[in-house]
């Protein structure tokens, strides 16, 4: 007998419900796996060869062995966390999830027993918050990225995993926050709230959160302008922070390794200059080991620039207190 159609929409995979539904028999199932037509992949899943599964053939096989059927209909169960965010985003995506594990979402009201490189979620207004029609189902963007990140513990992760996304257009500060707000249980709720905020603000990576935070705000810093357009040699970019004529770019790996970013980078600088605005790049070192050196000199750059700066220390030991300070030459 030939394979019901539902074998190619789920990658090659099927339970062994969809196949009775189907018009198959206990005694076809049989002889489809004699002849390696059908191979057992958990108990009453299969897939329709003998070789290493896909990262999404293992998606479905954790999908089916976790759903309920009504007459060989499919429900109950999506992928969550990590592989809701992998299956969103493609099979090129890296970094999250390293496709060891499958995770998959279930109504809190049921129990799944231990199943091998899968792990299950049971989670409170499944079909509020997940897409089971799709293919496969998966929780939605939104709830699927805000469990990651509230699990999270690396917070400089979180802030880039959270930025990420909302620069790829995946998804919007509004809609996360409009998650957050209805999530009441959610862990870390305030300070996934107030990095989204930030982001919202302009900061667009873990370097300009961090700068907004450990240098501009902690330091009493004016307010800057984030996100500024800008047409350099006939190409739009955006400057990270600007104080009247002085601009902060904070040059983290990610878009100023190769030797054309960094010729973009001195256009800018070029252009800058020759409107008589004063550029500044800072770093990692900067802003994550030397925040408060980095904000005393900022605050003396920004004074002889005839910008207002009312500084204050971030504690006792900071060297904005001290008036006799000299940035290091």
């Amino acid at each position: 007998m030939e394979l019901p159609g539902v074998v190619a929409d789920q990658s090659g995979v099927v339970a062994r419900q969809q196949l009775l539904a189907g018009g198959w028999t206990d005694a076809d199932i049989r002889r489809a796996r004699r002849r390696r037509e059908l191979v057992a992949v958990l108990p009453g899943v299969f897939v329709d060869h003998t070789g290493t599964p896909t990262w999404m053939q293992r998606a479905w096989v954790a999908v089916l062995a976790t759903s309920t059927f009504d007459g060989g209909v499919r429900g109950g169960s999506a992928l969550a966390q990590e592989s809701a965010l992998r299956v969103a985003d493609g099979p090129g995506r890296r970094g999250q999830d390293d496709g060891r594990i499958i995770h998959v979402a279930v109504g809190e009201e049921r129990r799944i027993g231990v199943l091998p490189r899968v792990r299950v979620h049971r989670m409170r207004h499944l079909h509020e918050r997940a897409q089971l029609h799709l293919h496969p189902p998966r929780v939605r963007y939104d709830d699927a990225l805000l469990d990651v990140a509230a699990g999270e513990t690396d917070r400089l992760g979180v802030m880039a995993l959270l930025a990420d996304a909302v620069g790829s257009r995946r998804t919007t500060t509004r809609r996360l926050l409009a998650v957050v707000d209805r999530r009441s249980r959610l862990s870390n709720r305030g300070w996934l709230r107030s990095v989204l905020e930030d982001i919202a603000a302009g900061t667009c990576s873990v370097l300009e959160h961090a700068y907004l935070r450990d240098v501009e705000r902690a330091h009493g810093l004016p307010p800057a302008i984030r996100q500024q357009r800008v047409v350099t040699a006939g190409r739009v970019t955006y400057r990270d922070a600007c104080y009247g004529g002085v601009v902060v770019e904070l040059d983290g790996r990610r878009f100023h390794d190769s030797a054309q970013a960094r010729d973009a980078d001195l256009d800018r600088d070029l252009s800058a200059a020759a409107n008589g605005e004063l550029t500044v790049r800072l770093g990692w070192g900067q802003v994550f080991g030397r925040p408060c050196e980095t904000a005393m000199a900022l605050i003396k750059i920004l004074r002889a620039a005839g910008v207002s700066v009312a500084p204050t220390p971030c504690g006792p030991e900071c060297p904005v207190a001290d008036s006799s300070y000299r940035a290091p030459r």
